[in-house]
């Protein structure tokens, strides 16, 4: 690590990748508009089984452990700094093993209160605004929390993934935080909702005090809405898909592709590189259509260049 491991009273958000993209592109949404720093990053060594290896041009490719994220941000009224934790997957074993290791970190940064952000799937329709659940480490915690409108205690249930079992290990090492819970409908679990993702960061931003602009995200939740609005009924009445087969060991084999990028899709990544270089807050919209075109993972090392790098 090159920074110095000091901040003012810090927070901590800690997310990964689950249902609806709900609490990564949170995460992300946070990074790009605060300018945050990425001055480390992890990888889960021994507690990941590879189970595959990429193979290009028939050269097998070494395997790449998905890899944990650490991002600053400085208060300037020097009340509250920020890390945030950005993992790239869920890990399938050794999640309390990897949480503690983070909590450990956490407790060296000197951190005061920990978030996880994550999804809740209900029967809301679309285009309704997302309500925002909690649960927290502990009841003091919670009392906190509660002058926030639109915030709904999660009575009952249980918080799956990383997002969750963090929490968890936040709790036994006597730590306060809380889970912030992001409505969707149920029937596009598939789909990125950016609703709840906006929900979840109005209500961090205000618990923190956070002055955040958040058009961008509710720009495109109402635009999403319409959309959705649309396939609603469709998707009701569908039948859930009977589970798939799991894999089987072996070889598979992925015929080439015509190229995923027309020459305009490139200059258009190319155009909003350069925007993200000279403005940070614009690398929010990168990801946005790296994503929509489903080539992130091929751009992901230099979208995050950009968080390393001081604004030019």
């Amino acid at each position: 690590m090159t920074e110095p491991l000091k901040f003012k009273a810090p927070w901590m958000v800690a997310v990964w990748p689950g249902m609806g993209h709900i609490a990564i592109n949170a995460g992300f949404y946070l990074a790009a508009k605060l300018g945050m720093r990425n001055f480390a990053s992890c990888a889960p060594w021994g507690l990941w089984e590879v189970e595959h290896v990429e193979v290009e041009r028939g050269i097998v490719q070494p395997a790449r452990l998905p890899r944990n994220r650490l991002f600053s941000w400085r208060d300037p009224l020097e009340q509250h700094d920020l890390v945030l934790s950005i993992g790239e997957a869920q890990l399938p074993t050794g999640k309390q093993a990897y949480c503690k290791a983070l909590v450990r970190l956490a407790k060296e940064f000197g951190v005061e209160r920990v978030f996880t952000f994550a999804a809740m799937a209900t029967q809301m329709h679309p285009e309704q605004d997302s309500r925002v659940f909690v649960a927290a480490t502990d009841q003091a915690t919670l009392d906190e929390m509660m002058w926030l409108e639109n915030l709904h205690v999660m009575e009952e249930g249980r918080i799956s993934g990383m997002n969750g079992v963090f929490l968890g290990v936040v709790a036994e090492a006597g730590l306060h935080g809380a889970c912030l819970l992001g409505e969707m409908p149920h029937v596009f679990a598939h789909l990125p909702f950016p609703g709840g993702s906006l929900a979840v960061l109005k209500a961090f931003t205000r618990l923190m005090g956070l002055n955040l602009d958040l058009n961008e995200l509710m720009w495109q939740a109402e635009d999403l809405g319409r959309h959705l609005k649309e396939m609603f009924p469709r998707e009701e009445e569908a039948q859930p898909k009977p589970a798939e087969p799991a894999e089987e060991e072996g070889g598979e084999l992925e015929h080439p592709e015509p190229p995923k990028l027309s020459p305009a899709d490139e200059q258009r990544i190319e155009e909003l590189f350069r925007q993200a270089q000279q403005d940070r807050s614009k690398a929010y919209e990168l990801k946005r259509e790296l994503d929509r075109l489903d080539v992130f993972r091929e751009y992901e090392d230099r979208f995050l260049d950009l968080f390393q790098k001081p604004e030019t």
